[in-house]
């Protein structure tokens, strides 16, 4: 495990050398939110983190319902009972295991969806939405309800995976041979491409994602791997 503090955001990362798996834990006054919940394994370390900050977890929001991102979810909400959990209403839907369409939708879900997830969540985000110094982005294409969220005091991203950092900085999608886990999971890429769009116009001065290293000042860069996976189609 490796951690990496820039202000108010610890990024905590698994497994960094072969597969990065990231989730954050969020400093707010006197105690943390934790964005994701990384892998099975990865509920003690987490803790152990927050330990060593010295503030106890209180909430707890999920970007989105992969298997790497919800993992650990039931052994944190069992150590910590009085934990809140967010998601957004249509990835609360994924995580009961449901990859059902809605109406509106055409691609199937991809990506590792989880069977035996208990946890359900104690309230339902959409966009706009504050929970603490976090504003709620509505961020789909990796998959359907994911979201993004924006820290009202420095304007750092967490965007989940609608971006990747790890074997070259690309839109969900836009598939990285070296790294091309990302653009496997993901249920649309078109609308994929919209939401970097929509996020970059937000001017992020950090980018916080899943897969790979944070990023300072990710606009330019981010527009030309929006450009890149625009040109692949």
């Amino acid at each position: 495990m490796r951690i990496t503090n820039v202000r108010h955001l610890y990024q905590v990362t698994f497994m960094p050398h072969l597969f990065p798996v990231n989730c954050y834990l969020v400093e707010e006054g006197d105690h943390l939110i934790l964005v994701d919940a990384a892998m099975p394994y990865s509920a003690k370390a987490i803790i152990k983190a927050a330990d060593k900050i010295g503030k106890p977890i209180k909430k707890i929001i999920i970007t989105h319902a992969h298997s790497d991102h919800v993992g650990a979810l039931d052994d944190l909400t069992e150590a910590l009972p009085c934990v809140e959990v967010l998601i957004s209403e249509r990835e609360a839907k994924l995580l009961s295991g449901d990859t059902s369409l809605e109406k509106e939708e055409k691609s199937p879900i991809k990506g590792g969806v989880p069977k035996k997830i208990k946890t359900r969540p104690s309230s339902l985000l959409k966009e706009g939405d504050k929970v603490g110094s976090l504003e709620v982005v509505y961020a789909p294409g990796h998959t359907p309800g994911m979201i993004a969220l924006l820290d009202e005091r420095d304007q750092s991203l967490i965007a989940g995976d609608a971006i990747q950092n790890r074997g070259g900085l690309a839109v969900s999608g836009d598939l990285r041979i070296s790294f091309p886990f990302p653009a496997l999971a993901t249920w649309d890429k078109q609308v994929a491409i919209e939401t970097a769009e929509k996020l970059m116009e937000l001017e992020p001065s950090m980018l916080a994602v899943g897969h790979g290293s944070l990023l300072e000042n990710p606009v330019d860069l981010v527009q030309q791997a929006i450009e890149r996976a625009k040109r692949k189609g």
